[in-house]
């Protein structure tokens, strides 16, 4: 049974997740910590099991053991619904692949809460969890997004971002998305909780003066219609394509994102590779 936390708020543990949990025999999650003190306030007494991103793959023996001996599991993250930038998927493909059922208690989900109090178009909405940590790599993913952009995607996007490379991925988004409107969730459902909408460029400005604290989700509106990348965006669409590419390689993915002529995306890359050396 996958089971669906609290993300800041204890009170929004629901009366059908306290009775799942309490029904378990074994509950499996990230921290045994985290958990324990969950289990101490809603009188649940289950065997809390360490799963994680390091152990995840040695424990699904053992759990399809388990689950094949009648005994009743739950998994949990930290907070949250599980799987969603959580451990867990592993485990569920091979309960699933074993035959046996899995059971879902909804509940809270920080992506989604920050997505309707963004003010933002809540659908198409895409959920990218957390973006890579080094700047090339993050810029790379950045310029791959855009480039689905410009072959038609149109959805408002989803990040988690930890609180001291905001500032960071804020200002890449901005250089690779334009001057979007968008919105930081912090410490969403707790004490402190602060939603702040404005552009990217604005919210990049005001993170790298004052660096925020607690559990940050990213929401950032859909492109806008345009004919043709200005002058400014190809030249960032090729910056970032070029940090993790050969030249050859990223004309190839900038012409297929913008539909512009090879000749004329190798002749811009050529003018940034030489500016660039000067």
């Amino acid at each position: 049974m996958l089971v669906s936390t609290p993300i800041g708020n204890l009170q929004d543990l629901s009366g059908r997740a306290i009775a799942a949990l309490r029904a378990a025999d074994t509950i499996l999650c990230e921290d045994t910590r985290v958990t324990a003190r969950l289990c101490a306030v809603f009188g649940i007494t289950a065997t809390l099991l360490a799963l994680h991103d390091h152990n995840e793959e040695g424990r699904i023996p053992q759990v399809l053991r388990m689950l094949a001996e009648g005994r009743r599991v739950a998994l949990v993250s930290d907070a949250g619904t599980p799987l969603v930038s959580d451990p867990g998927y592993r485990l569920v493909r091979a309960v699933l692949e074993a035959g046996l059922p899995v059971g879902a208690v909804p509940g809270p989900n920080a992506a989604l809460l920050a997505l309707t109090l963004s003010g933002l178009p809540p659908h198409p909405f895409l959920f990218i969890g957390f973006l890579p940590p080094k700047g090339a790599a993050r810029r790379a993913a950045l310029a791959r997004l855009r480039a689905a952009e410009r072959a038609g995607l149109t959805a408002t996007l989803l990040f988690h971002e930890s609180p001291h490379r905001l500032a960071e991925a804020l200002a890449d988004l901005a250089d690779l998305l334009g001057p979007r409107p968008a919105a930081v969730a912090r410490e969403l459902t707790k004490r402190f909780e602060e939603v702040v909408r404005a552009t990217l460029p604005e919210l990049a400005a005001r993170y790298a003066e004052t660096p925020p604290r607690g559990e940050i989700t990213l929401v950032v509106g859909p492109p806008p219609l345009e004919a043709a990348p200005a002058e400014a965006d190809l030249d960032a669409l090729l910056r970032a394509a070029l940090e993790g590419h050969s030249m050859k390689e990223a004309v190839a993915e900038v012409t297929a994102a913008t539909g512009l002529p090879r000749r004329q995306v190798y002749a811009r890359a050529l003018g940034l590779a030489g500016s660039d050396r000067v």
